[in-house]
């Protein structure tokens, strides 16, 4: 019920008539059934405004420092993730991986839509990066359609370091679902995880026609602090 007023009633109305939202493949959103949507990752508001644009319950997994803020900042920031349907996960790897993992087989298991950013992290200069391969996996073990979705201008209107978002106009482009039925069974094969992962890029790269670089966004990241 708390998700469903602060969807309907109280975020999704004032964040659509500030920043008109735009929608385009709106019918490759299955009606019922649980599917993973696999999107770009410009910005942190990625995760806010794509679930606001679905009619049915969507949940984003997200990094555990939104949740543990302290202060009036950090007690808003909690709220405001878990009223958009924000699940808190912990991507130090490891252990961390496997639990996260399981966090999202239990959305899957509901019958419920999952959002993942398959990149692992924003993209540092508006390209789209390598993925990961955790993706694949939960969508191979879950047997579950792989839906790519493209952000656009999210990072216009808040750019990684920005706290308060700028006014400005957004859209997202859902792409056709993904059937990775073929490689049911083979979930702990790397190379097929690697080949699925890949795929799904692609699909990202032709949907939203960003520049692709085939490292991963976190490396980028770290050279450019020991750069610094």
């Amino acid at each position: 019920m708390f998700y469903w007023l602060m969807k309907y009633v109280f975020i999704g109305p004032v964040v659509k008539a500030i920043f008109r939202p735009w929608i385009v493949g709106r019918r490759n959103v299955p009606a019922s059934g649980a599917a993973i949507f696999a999107s770009n990752h410009l910005s942190v508001s990625d995760s806010i405004f794509l679930p606001l644009m679905i009619d049915r319950p969507m949940s984003f997994l997200a990094k555990s420092d939104y949740f543990t803020g302290t202060g009036v900042k950090g007690w808003a920031t909690r709220i405001f993730m878990k009223a958009t349907g924000q699940i808190a996960i912990d991507r130090t790897g490891g252990k961390a991986s496997e639990v996260s993992l399981n966090t999202g087989l239990q959305v899957l298991g509901r019958g419920d839509l999952l959002g993942i950013y398959p990149e692992g992290t924003r993209s540092p200069d508006g390209k789209l990066y390598r993925g990961r391969t955790g993706l694949a996996r939960m969508a191979l073990e879950a047997r579950v359609p792989v839906i790519p979705v493209v952000m656009v201008d999210t990072d216009a209107v808040m750019p990684i370091g920005r706290s308060i978002p700028r006014v400005g106009r957004v859209g997202m482009v859902i792409g056709e679902p993904l059937d990775f039925s073929r490689f049911q069974g083979m979930e702990n094969d790397r190379y097929v995880l690697r080949s699925v992962t890949d795929e799904i890029m692609v699909a990202l790269q032709r949907l939203g026609e960003q520049e692709y670089a085939d490292v991963y966004a976190s490396t980028v990241k770290e050279r450019a602090v020991a750069q610094a």
